[in-house]
């Protein structure tokens, strides 16, 4: 997101550069640093979506998890505004631009808060799993700037629940994958074969590095259901974590050469950090 002063206004240069700079082209991308963007996509666990029991009530969202009296919607758009100044929880002579697709409003009523990994989306890769708390965290997540943004409402429905497979947006492709695999790594999200597909074939044309973010806290609800594609098997005595998390290994070869695993589905947060390649529900089984 951008930063923006609650006090400070936006020069009418400075509006003007920035409204030139979306309706000609991309909006500028935030400077790449950290780890490659294929190692990270690597670090996901590839699984089946859920594919059934999402409801977006699931998600409570904008809520008001930082106590500052904004609801996250209105945070966001505090954030996102390139012009106006800021009165209690509302931007005054707001000016916001969609990175989408470079469409420019003074109204906010017409932007919506899009969430870049999609709710439906982080439902099906692994929140199912979840507690309400960590889908509430997912849903209104300010500790990393990129996970929410302020975007024209037509290009936001354009969207809908769609992966990088299926949707793109007009500008910054880039900035726009990277975005979306640093959500996934950071809230331990899996990807579907299609779309890690679709990821590699992207960002080979990206430059090489990408923003890494901290990993939020998850907590799993020891009661979500499982998905029925898959089959669950008792691990051998010993090698859960018994509640507490592991640590996080490139491989789960790593993992077992250092003492760990086996990780059920559905029981086992760390389940979701490896690839289970024969589809039976437990990885680092040895």
């Amino acid at each position: 997101m951008r930063s923006f002063s609650r006090t400070a206004l936006a020069s009418p240069l400075a509006l003007a550069l920035a409204l030139a700079l979306g309706s000609a082209a991309a909006l500028p991308a935030q400077a790449d640093s950290g780890k490659p963007a294929d190692m990270v996509l690597n670090s996901l666990p590839v699984s089946v979506e859920m594919g059934s029991g999402y409801a977006r009530s699931l998600f409570r969202h904008w809520t008001d998890r930082d106590g500052n009296g904004c609801d996250t919607r209105k945070d966001v758009l505090i954030e996102e505004a390139i012009s106006g100044r800021v009165v209690g929880c509302t931007v005054v002579g707001g000016v916001w631009q969609s990175a989408y697709d470079a469409v420019t409003t003074s109204n906010s009523s017409t932007f919506d808060v899009d969430h870049r990994v999609p709710l439906k989306e982080a439902w099906d890769s692994g929140a199912w799993r979840w507690s309400a708390s960590t889908r509430e965290a997912f849903a209104n997540d300010l500790g990393y700037a990129q996970s929410l943004i302020a975007v024209s409402a037509s290009s936001n429905r354009s969207k809908s629940d769609r992966d990088p497979a299926d949707w793109l947006p007009k500008y910054d492709v880039c900035t726009y994958i990277k975005t979306w695999i640093a959500v996934k790594y950071r809230w331990r999200l899996a990807v579907d074969t299609t779309e890690k597909s679709a990821l590699q074939r992207i960002i080979g044309s990206c430059p090489a590095l990408m923003v890494v973010p901290d990993l939020a806290n998850v907590t799993t609800d020891p009661n979500a259901g499982r998905p029925s594609s898959q089959n669950l098997v008792t691990p051998s005595p010993g090698g859960a974590s018994g509640g507490a998390i592991d640590p996080r290994f490139g491989t789960c070869g790593e993992a077992i050469a250092a003492g760990y695993g086996p990780y059920v589905v559905g029981r086992d947060d760390e389940y979701t950090w490896y690839i289970d390649r024969d589809k039976d529900g437990v990885v680092c089984e040895r």
